[in-house]
C-alpha cells in the first residue's frame, strides 16, 4: 500500500511536461557531454513529435484550397512580418558585435519552429491554423530566405529538406488515420511527445553549454532580445487579439506563430557558414523558447 502511494506521485511527476522540460534544461546545463550521443536522435524524435501531434487533425482541413490560403498567409505575416521585423529592429538597436548581429539576421530569415504544431496541441490552440500557418511560412521561406539573406550568404541558403520535417509527418499521420491506427496512439501521445521533447531540449542545451555558461555578461543584449521577442511580443499579440475579440484557440496559435523561430536551423546555419559565436543568439533564444512555453502552459492552467 505504501509503495503504491509513493509510486502514484512519482508517475505524475514523470508525466508532468513542465518538470520534464525543466529537467532537460537543467541537466543540459550541468552535464552536457551526453548531448554528443543524443544529437543523432534529434531528427527522429522531432519526426515522432510531429506525427503524433498531427494525428488529431481532421482530414477535412486539407480539402479546401480557400481554407488553406488564409492560414498560410497568417503564418507568413506572424512569423516574418511581425516577429522578423521585431528581431531586425532590436538587433540593429542593441547588438554591436558583428558575429552576434549575423546570428539574429539568420534567426529572422528562418521559418517558424516546427515545434509550433505540437506546442499548439499542448496549449489547446487551433491545431489546423498552426499546421497550415507553419507549412505556409515554410513554403514562403523558399522565397523569403534567399531574398532576405542574399547579400550575406549568397545562393544556396535554403535547405529544402527542412520542409520534409513538416510534410512527411503530416503524410504519415494521414496514413495512420486511414488505417485506423491513430485512435490507438492517442492514449500514449502525451508521454511519448513529452519525453521526445526532453531529448530535443537536453541536446540543444547540452551542445551549447559552454557558450551559455562561459560568456554570461557578453550575452546580456542577446538575452534582452530573446526576452523581448517572446514574452514581450507575445504579450503584445495577446493584447491586440483581445481587442479584436479573437477566439482563445486562434489567439494561442497566433502567439506561437508570432514568437517562435526555427532556432535549430538558424544555429546550424550559423555554425556551418560562420562561427560558433554566430550560433549564440540561436542557442540563447532556444533556451528562452523553452522557458516561454513552460510559462504559457502555467498561465493556461492558472486561467482554468
Amino acid at each position: 500500500m505504501r509503495g503504491t502511494l509513493l509510486m502514484d506521485p512519482l508517475k505524475r511527476l514523470l508525466r508532468n511536461r513542465n518538470v520534464i522540460l525543466t529537467s532537460a534544461l537543467l541537466i543540459g546545463l550541468f552535464w552536457g557531454k551526453g548531448a554528443r550521443w543524443t544529437e543523432p536522435l534529434t531528427l527522429p524524435a522531432l519526426a515522432i513529435v510531429m506525427t503524433l501531434s498531427t494525428i488529431g487533425l481532421p482530414a477535412s482541413a486539407f480539402r479546401s484550397y480557400r481554407g488553406l490560403l488564409a492560414p498560410a498567409l497568417i503564418g507568413i505575416v506572424m512569423n516574418y512580418v511581425i516577429l522578423g521585423i521585431a528581431l531586425l529592429v532590436l538587433n540593429a538597436a542593441l547588438i554591436h558585435d558583428e558575429a552576434l548581429r549575423m546570428g539574429f539576421i539568420l534567426i529572422a530569415a528562418v521559418p517558424p519552429a516546427v515545434a509550433v504544431i505540437p506546442f499548439t496541441f499542448f496549449l489547446r490552440g487551433d491545431e489546423t491554423l498552426s499546421l497550415i500557418g507553419t507549412t505556409g511560412a515554410y513554403l514562403g521561406a523558399l522565397i523569403i530566405m534567399p531574398v532576405s539573406a542574399l547579400l550575406f550568404l549568397g545562393p544556396g541558403f535554403v535547405d529544402a529538406t527542412k520542409l520534409a520535417i513538416i510534410l512527411l509527418p503530416v503524410i504519415v499521420s494521414r496514413v495512420l488515420l486511414r488505417i485506423g491506427m491513430a485512435s490507438r496512439l492517442l492514449s500514449i501521445r502525451g508521454p511519448i511527445t513529452n519525453w521526445s521533447f526532453f531529448l530535443l531540449t537536453y541536446t540543444i542545451v547540452g551542445l551549447n553549454r559552454d557558450l551559455i555558461l562561459g560568456q554570461p555578461l557578453s550575452l546580456l543584449p542577446v538575452v534582452v532580445i530573446a526576452l523581448a521577442s517572446t514574452f514581450l511580443l507575445g504579450w503584445g499579440i495577446e493584447k491586440a487579439g483581445a481587442l479584436l475579440h479573437l477566439p482563445e484557440k486562434v489567439l494561442t496559435s497566433l502567439v506561437l506563430l508570432g514568437t517562435l523561430k526555427n532556432y535549430g536551423l538558424a544555429g546550424g546555419l550559423a555554425l556551418a557558414l560562420f562561427s560558433k559565436k554566430t550560433s549564440v543568439p540561436a542557442t540563447v533564444s532556444a533556451v528562452f523558447m523553452i522557458v516561454y512555453i513552460i510559462w504559457l502552459e502555467l498561465k493556461l492552467k492558472g486561467n482554468r
